[in-house]
Parts: C-alpha cells; sequence; structure tokens
C-alpha cells in the first residue's frame, strides 16, 4: 500500500507502471459486522450510535471479475445509506448481501459476514478485469453508486429500471470508506482535476441524486421559473438541488434549521430562506396526528416570500415529518418529488389536496449512469460546486457518521482513506483558484 500510496502522490507516475504495482492481498476497510445486528434493538433511531457498530477492520482483497475494477481509494464520504446501515435500519444490510450472493458464483463473494461500506470515492484505477477497455491503471477517478447487471431488457432505457439495479457500497460489498474498493467499471468517472481528492469525493451520491430528482426528465423535469421549496437546503441533498435550481433559472425557496444554515443558502445565491426553528413550525401536534393549520401557515410564508406564488415543485426527503405539509404547499398541478425519508418512511397526506388539486408525486432514487456522467461534467466544469464542510480520517468515520445521523453537520462529511492529508490532488491550480470561494464555501463557515 505504501508503493500504491507514492505512485499517487508523485502525480505523474505512468499508467504501465501502476500496472507492475502489486495489489495488496488485505487493506483496511470500515465494516458493519453481522453478530451486531441486534445490538440497537429496543432503542430509537436517534439513541442509536453508529460509533460503536462501525468497525476499522483489516480485510481481504476481493476476487477482480469481468468488467470490473479496484481502485485505491485516496477519499470517500458519508452519505445517509451509512447510517442506515450501522444502525441497522430499516434492516440490516446484511439481508441484500445474502441476496446478491445467490444471483451468481461470482457475487457470492459479497455474501460475508462483514459488510465495507461508503458509496462515495475518489481515488485511482489499481486493476481493471477482462472486458474493460474504456479504463487503465493509473487513471484519476470518482465513482457513482449505480450498480447494475443489464441482463434484463428492463433497464436499457433508464438503468434506475434494472430489476438487479442496487447500491454499490450499501447494497453491495467493498465499498468506498475504504484503502480499496471494488467497483463495475461503467461506475468510473473523470475525477475533476481542479479538486482536491476529499472534495472530487463528497459530490458523486448526492449530486447525482439530486440532479435525478429535480433536473431530470425521469424526476421533477424543473424549467427556468420555476418555484421550488428544497428542504434542507444548506444539506447533503439540498444544497445540490439548492444549486441546480439557481443554475436553470429555478427560484430556490430554501428551508433551513439555523440562521447558519441559511447564511449558507444565501452564499449559494439563494434569497429566499425559511428557518424552519424561528418559525416554529410544528406540522405533527402529536405522534399520530398532523396539524394543518400548520401546513397552511408554511404555506403563506412561502407566497410571502415569492410574491404570491406556491412551489411548482417540492423536493422531498424529510419524508415523514414533512410530507403532508409538502402535498399541501405545492401549486394546482405542482409536483413533490420524493427520496431518502431521513425522518421516517411512513408518509400521511390528505389525499384531497392531491387528486383534487391535479398535483403529481414522483419516486426518485439516486440515478441512472447518463445522469450521474452528467452531474458529474457539471462538477468537472465548475458550474455545481462541492459541499464539503469537514473531512475526517478513516479511523474517525464513526463520528462522521454520528454527526450526520444527529444533523450535526453541514453540507457533505468527507472521510481521507490513502490520503494522508487534505488538500492533495489537485491537477488544475488555474481553474480551481477561479472558484476557490465557491468551493471553501462550506468550510469557511
Amino acid at each position: 500500500m505504501k508503493q500504491i500510496l507514492e505512485a499517487i502522490l508523485a502525480g505523474d507516475t505512468p499508467a504501465e507502471d501502476f500496472g507492475r504495482l502489486d495489489v495488496p492481498e488485505h487493506y483496511r476497510g470500515i465494516t458493519v459486522h453481522a453478530e451486531d445486528v441486534t445490538m440497537f434493538e429496543g432503542m430509537p433511531a436517534k439513541e442509536k450510535d453508529p460509533r460503536k457498530s462501525l468497525h476499522l477492520d483489516d480485510v481481504p482483497t476481493p476476487e477482480l471479475g469481468p468488467g470490473e475494477a479496484l481502485v485505491a481509494v485516496m477519499a470517500s464520504a458519508i452519505n445517509y445509506n451509512t447510517v442506515w446501515t450501522s444502525i441497522f435500519e430499516p434492516v440490516s444490510t446484511f439481508s441484500f448481501l445474502k441476496r446478491y450472493g445467490k444471483l451468481s458464483p461470482l457475487t457470492a463473494r459479497h455474501d460475508l459476514p462483514y459488510h465495507v461500506v461508503g458509496s462515495d470515492l475518489a481515488g485511482v484505477v489499481l486493476r481493471t478485469g477482462p472486458g474493460v477497455n474504456a479504463w487503465k491503471p493509473g487513471d484519476e477517478v470518482v465513482a457513482h453508486c449505480l450498480s447494475v447487471e443489464l441482463e434484463s431488457p428492463d433497464g436499457h432505457n433508464d438503468t434506475m429500471m434494472d430489476s438487479e439495479q442496487r447500491i454499490w457500497g450499501f447494497e453491495t460489498n467493498f465499498g468506498g470508506l475504504a484503502e480499496i474498493a471494488l467497483v463495475k467499471s461503467n461506475q468510473l468517472m473523470p475525477k475533476p482535476a481542479h479538486l482536491t481528492w476529499e472534495e472530487a469525493a463528497s459530490p458523486g451520491l448526492v449530486n447525482s441524486t439530486a440532479y435525478r430528482q429535480l433536473v431530470s426528465a425521469n424526476g421533477a423535469n424543473m424549467k427556468q421559473g420555476d418555484v421550488v421549496l428544497v428542504w434542507g437546503a444548506s444539506g447533503g441533498l439540498g444544497s445540490y438541488a439548492t444549486q441546480f435550481a439557481l443554475n436553470g433559472g429555478a427560484i430556490p425557496v430554501c428551508v433551513v434549521s439555523s440562521p447558519e444554515k441559511a447564511e449558507l443558502c444565501r452564499a449559494m445565491g439563494a434569497e429566499l430562506i425559511i428557518d424552519r426553528n424561528a418559525e416554529g413550525y410544528q406540522f405533527w401536534s402529536d405522534e399520530h396526528t398532523q396539524d394543518p393549520k400548520e401546513w397552511k401557515r408554511l404555506g403563506a410564508k412561502i407566497r410571502e416570500l415569492t410574491g404570491g406564488d406556491d412551489p411548482d415543485i417540492v423536493f422531498e426527503h424529510p419524508g415523514r415529518e414533512t410530507f403532508g405539509a409538502s402535498t399541501y404547499v405545492a401549486r394546482r398541478g405542482g409536483t413533490i418529488v420524493t427520496c431518502a425519508s431521513t425522518s421516517g418512511y411512513m408518509h400521511e397526506y390528505d389525499n384531497r389536496y392531491l387528486w383534487m388539486n391535479l398535483k403529481r408525486i414522483i419516486g426518485s432514487h439516486f440515478a441512472n449512469y447518463r445522469e450521474a456522467w452528467e452531474a458529474n461534467r457539471l462538477i468537472a466544469k465548475g458550474m455545481v460546486h462541492p459541499t464539503l464542510s469537514r473531512t475526517y480520517s478513516l479511523e474517525d468515520t464513526g463520528q462522521a457518521a454520528y454527526d450526520v445521523h444527529r444533523n450535526l453537520h453541514q453540507g457533505k462529511v468527507g472521510v481521507l482513506a490513502l490520503a494522508p492529508e487534505e488538500g492533495l490532488g489537485v491537477r488544475d491550480p488555474e481553474m480551481r483558484a477561479k472558484h476557490l470561494t465557491q468551493i471553501n464555501r462550506f468550510r469557511d463557515r
């Protein structure tokens, strides 16, 4: 591993030299253990502590199969799916690995008593398997997290519709929170040259998810002038939705939970901001009953900010806590596009406001190959920027996941894997200088 790191840090190591480097038999990765799946039973979700379930282990390097690549991971990032994995909710991810392992002798590699987690990476290709022509050892890459088999016709219009669609590092093993990761080669995309390793690793999952959810015809198909209500507008998903709305000529109405998060939205260029804590919204009067008066109060606040307009699109991801309000406030004929459900999966809403006002609910999940590539291209061109606020060491991944679980973070939280420190990996300093303020806006708060 030391030789691999030295070759990467040199910055000019020829591809043939990378191909001659030995791939270690073991590497360090962040895991959950099958024996721990009951450790939090009976506890409320908010009290479950990822620091107790995430382990830094030495694990065997997996066999490389056709159409796959082994990548030396310089940096990764925390997503909410790692939080779910670490607290074994809504189900243990070992059920995903077991199901995947039954698909073929090759996928049986994934069905193990440990799960190497993580759905983001930036790093360097070490080896490619048979049938891989687009990538070679030494290529600097990022990876999106869509893993599909594409043996069914269902996925050939939209790879997210493939019958064997999975999220890498969540529903498959050998994820990105590690020194080495195993990916399908069609997950790879060029690393943006003006970004550091940790910056390049941070957009992958959330940037692509927000792109499909908001911009793509598979999602809300946002157009110029649309009013877009963005929940959690300074968070991992919301910070990209806010940027896409602004870039696309839409009008974001950013919902945040503190003055500090409101300032981040202003730094991105948003003008219409609602601090939900300052406004004191209580959408649920008790555990089982929503309060429609609070929906109406939110709707009145939105119209006050927009000059009388209701949202054309509601960018939904909190789920249970906010979904009734989201369905109410969307304009007649408007769209509520939803993913994730970080506050709970069992959504409740008053169907009269959906049915009689001709609104639509669209379910959206990650992104297909094309959408992920387009989202990464916008990062590479400096049109959308990372929202990295803090970076942890691999050893402190548990704390990083804890911070995301407790909403103690802003934007995205990065993790250094092989990279010995922050700030490495920039190949285009001139372009970086042009965008440095935007790149650092979440760090500088």
